[in-house]
């Protein structure tokens, strides 16, 4: 019994011994694991000890060093960027292929004046890509968006144009106005509704009194004409005002542009796409039906370029051009040595297209022939400045003893 109690009290103890063993390493590994947790970097990743570990102390290798975990988008991006590049860098390298050096513009170059409403101002976009490599000619844009020759109470364009002549002295005008015309117009004191005969007379009016104020500055201008649009109201409109300004323009000296088949199907109806100044495909319009593209504003421009050139003369070559230095397009320096003259150059008459002179004898056919000579006789017998005359008209050369040999080269 004491034997019982003596084995049943060691056994208590050395079970009190190994639970307060395990307590010591237990909070032996909590304090270390709490050490190594605050000296390690923040991207050491700690794993908490399981049960068996806090009772026997034992523990692994210490976790390898892991970089701190991203969200997945930011992992993705680089990789993306890697395969694809930045949106910087392909603009960037977009920029550094298309970009090219401005042409300045000289300060003697000629303007070329546009006005007219918002589709002037495209106008002018699209004429100064066209003359961006011309140092010696600039555009100047004063068109003026909402404007027309209806509302002259918003902005007179018979009152301001001769003002804007006078500060900008250009050597040609580009005019494109109308597309805001479709309202009422007040003249007198009263109101007329659009295209009624009054409406017509006094709008007229008002375009012919624009292009005399033209005229009168002797100064070229070049009056485009307005293009279809998605409603067929406002291109039935634009049709009649087409009309009036084009009897405007070319009465009082002007040229019209008429860019109307550039902007209609083969049915001659209106077309949000068609061919560009090079004849390819693209966008013309845009959503609205009224706006140009960039493509249409170029190809305007590409209507007007023959006329301006006209107009500008030498001032409208490129620079680094033959014709922008002076020379004559196809004239080149000749060498010295081609411009002494051969001498004893023989030189063979031009034939009449009417063919030979058969016969001098004016006698029929079958008639009787002067000398008895055949009427093709004189085609067959060798002329001067002919190669045959050469050869059988003067006496052939022999060679030596007259050996039969032909004649040796003159």
């Amino acid at each position: 019994m004491v034997t019982f109690r003596r084995s049943t009290r060691l056994s208590m103890r050395k079970a009190v011994a190994a639970l307060a063993i395990a307590c010591g390493c237990f909070v032996l590994s909590v304090g270390t694991d709490t050490a190594s947790a605050q000296q390690r970097p923040e991207y050491y990743v700690v794993r908490k000890p399981n049960l068996f570990e806090r009772l026997f102390g034992i523990r692994r290798q210490p976790p390898s060093v892991m970089a701190p975990q991203e969200p997945q988008q930011q992992r993705r991006a680089p990789r993306r960027q890697q395969r694809q590049g930045s949106p910087a860098a392909r603009s960037g390298q977009g920029a550094a292929v298309s970009a090219k050096p401005a042409v300045e513009k000289q300060p003697d170059a000629k303007v070329v004046l546009v006005v007219g409403d918002f589709l002037a101002g495209g106008v002018a976009g699209g004429l100064a890509s066209a003359y961006e490599e011309v140092p010696s000619v600039r555009i100047e844009d004063r068109s003026k968006g909402s404007s027309g020759f209806v509302r002259d109470d918003y902005y007179n364009w018979n009152a301001e144009i001769s003002p804007i002549l006078e500060t900008v002295k250009p050597t040609a005008v580009v005019v494109m106005l109308g597309s805001n015309d479709r309202q009422q117009i007040s003249a007198d004191g009263q109101t007329f509704r659009p295209q009624t005969e009054e409406w017509t007379a006094e709008y007229t009016k008002r375009v012919n009194a624009f292009a005399e104020t033209l005229a009168k500055s002797s100064i070229p201008f070049l009056w485009v004409g307005l293009p279809p649009f998605k409603s067929p109201a406002m291109t039935s409109d634009m049709l009649a005002f087409n009309d009036i300004q084009k009897k405007a323009a070319e009465s009082a000296g002007g040229t019209f542009i008429d860019i109307w088949d550039g902007f209609v199907d083969e049915n001659g109806a209106f077309t949000y796409t068609g061919p560009d100044m090079n004849g390819q495909p693209v966008r013309l319009r845009s959503s609205d039906g009224i706006n140009l593209t960039r493509e249409a504003r170029r190809k305007i421009a590409f209507y007007l370029e023959k006329p301006l050139n006209q107009i500008l003369g030498a001032a409208a070559a490129p620079a680094g051009s033959p014709a922008a230095s002076g020379e004559q397009p196809g004239q080149e320096q000749a060498p010295a040595a081609a411009m002494v003259p051969v001498r004893d150059l023989t030189r063979t008459a031009p034939i009449s297209l009417a063919g030979p002179e058969l016969s001098t004898s004016s006698a029929l056919l079958g008639g009787e022939r002067p000398n008895g000579a055949a009427p093709a006789a004189n085609l067959f017998k060798p002329q001067p400045g002919r190669a045959d005359f050469q050869l059988v008209g003067k006496p052939e050369k022999k060679n030596g003893a007259g050996d039969g040999t032909p004649p040796a080269p003159q």
